[in-house]
């Protein structure tokens, strides 16, 4: 069964990629179809990322493991606020992402140990994994904004342009993610100094560290935004390095844990 509904899963969200490209080509609005196509798929790969992620003596929280619940978070947010604003055309990077994953959860190296966390320690995993998963999404965001603004001052409006939202309820929505990721990093903070024994010890230093650089970028943006109107230019690239750093932070030092252990 996990293979199947990898498979399915993976296939779905290549099929649902594919239909929403093809609408971005012709610049059609995206249709009801593309969405149930991708909702039927993170459904299937609801079943395969609990299947990995549950395991006889506990929970498995390995680099691709932790990669697919990221991606399958990332595919379960964006479909839902894509019922709300337009942002479709997400999905041409975000389902092929989630597919990959996928795949590699199941088909791919099991780097990690599987463990019995502590209660609070699963909410300041969840916490963390649902921060990095809106700024993933942010991040996103932030290159279809830049494409827009690039294209708007070489006066081009066709193609991705005209199937946008205008400029100012791209920024709007990117900022309104920035600051939901915020709140959650912050918490994701908080509930490590709580619960965790030491956030500086060997093994956690790295990713602590790097988490609270990108806290201070994001903050710096939100501030410069307030403050001065930082506008897109600006707010793609602050929020492409925080981004960065909590790649590093997150995926980076877990990566080097697994391969040790492994």
């Amino acid at each position: 069964m996990l293979t199947l509904s990898t498979l399915i899963a993976v296939f779905l969200y290549l099929i649902a990629t594919t239909l929403q490209f093809q609408a971005l080509k012709k610049q059609t609005k995206s249709s009801a179809l593309i969405k149930i196509i991708a909702a039927t798929g993170v459904i299937f790969h609801t079943f395969s990322v609990y299947s990995v992620l549950h395991q006889p003596n506990g929970i498995n929280l390995g680099f691709f493991i932790a990669g697919s619940l990221v991606a399958w978070l990332v595919a379960v947010v964006v479909l839902f606020s894509s019922l709300r604003h337009p942002i479709e055309n997400l999905f041409i990077g975000i389902l092929p992402m989630a597919a990959l994953n996928a795949a590699l959860s199941v088909w791919g190296p099991n780097l990690g140990i599987a463990k019995i966390y502590q209660g609070g320690l699963i909410v300041h995993i969840l916490l963390s994994i649902l921060a990095y998963s809106v700024f993933t999404i942010a991040t996103f965001q932030a290159f279809l904004l830049s494409k827009q603004d690039h294209a708007l001052k070489q006066h081009h409006t066709r193609g991705l342009v005209a199937s946008l939202p205008p400029l100012q309820t791209m920024e709007r929505l990117l900022f309104e993610m920035i600051w939901i990721g915020m709140i959650l990093l912050t918490a994701s903070l908080i509930t490590g100094f709580l619960f965790l024994d030491n956030l500086f010890a060997q093994h956690l230093a790295h990713k602590t560290i790097l988490s609270i650089m990108a806290w201070i970028l994001y903050a710096i943006l939100l501030w410069g935004r307030s403050v001065l109107g930082w506008r897109s230019h600006r707010a793609v690239r602050w929020t492409v390095s925080g981004f960065f750093l909590l790649m590093l932070g997150f995926f980076g030092s877990k990566l080097v844990l697994d391969i040790i252990d492994f």
